[in-house]
């Protein structure tokens, strides 16, 4: 854990921050390259970027405030909604606000919607992957106590106290990055458009609710206590997922028959 990277003048940079951003940058230019195999223009993924980004950090930014506002921004705080230097981003409200973002601008230019989604779909692991690590550095998202022998340690004054516990931030960066290699290896086999981007959803959702099973800094639990709060949300995550697969498999197949 080491929060800070750099000062630059009296401005304090954190690992947080620039890992998220080399998330961003490295998702973006790999979409970039994917979307040569769809015949779209490079140009229009990176265009399509700063809308990802403001959909991004308002769509976490919002649902982190609505979750912790009781306890981290009730009162005299308020203005801390817009302090994320250091953190406070839930993944899950990023990709709902990115995907609304991505929307509005395919709607606007044009674009099938469908083609997009998948061409961004695997890069979204990727860019996530380096996320977590920016957690790790910053020392949120721990795991529960453990005592395994890759169990990590925090200093004494984290929240752990010094504890063991399960490195939860490599956890999912790692798995993220095979789902990303993997998601990247499918996109050259698709078979109709919007595949992937629901391949996506149903993996990232399994994923996420495995490695929450980790998890040990939440203080709200749901379902008689044995679920956390991104458990939840991967069971609608995952459904929607189905849904979309099935939708536009079924459309896929009609398409082709009428063709034949």
């Amino acid at each position: 854990m080491h929060k800070i990277a750099f000062q630059l003048g009296g401005f304090t940079i954190y690992w947080y921050g620039v890992l998220v951003a080399v998330g961003f940058l490295a998702g973006l230019w790999t979409a970039s390259r994917r979307a040569l195999l769809a015949g779209v223009r490079s140009e229009t993924i990176v265009d399509l970027g700063p809308w990802l980004i403001l959909g991004t950090i308002v769509g976490a930014r919002g649902l982190f405030v609505i979750s912790y506002w009781r306890e981290d921004f009730a009162g005299d705080s308020w203005w801390q909604i817009f302090n994320i230097r250091r953190g406070g981003l839930v993944f899950y409200g990023g990709l709902i606000g990115a995907s609304l973002s991505s929307l509005i601008y395919v709607r606007l230019k044009k674009l099938p919607a469908w083609k997009i989604a998948d061409i961004l779909a695997p890069s979204i692991p990727l860019g996530h992957a380096f996320g977590r690590i920016g957690c790790l550095m910053n020392g949120c998202c721990y795991g529960s106590s453990c005592d395994l022998p890759w169990a990590i340690h925090f200093p004494e004054t984290h929240e752990t106290h010094g504890a063991a516990v399960h490195p939860t931030q490599i956890y999912e960066s790692s798995l993220n990055l095979v789902f990303y290699a993997l998601l990247a290896w499918l996109y050259r086999r698709k078979k109709f458009d919007g595949e992937i981007f629901a391949l996506y959803l149903l993996g990232y959702a399994a994923l996420r609710a495995f490695v929450e099973m980790f998890r040990g800094d939440y203080t709200t639990y749901y379902l008689g206590g044995r679920a956390t709060p991104a458990q939840v949300l991967s069971i609608f995550i995952f459904a929607a997922g189905a849904v979309l697969w099935c939708a536009l498999s079924r459309s896929n197949a009609k398409v082709r028959n009428a063709k034949s």
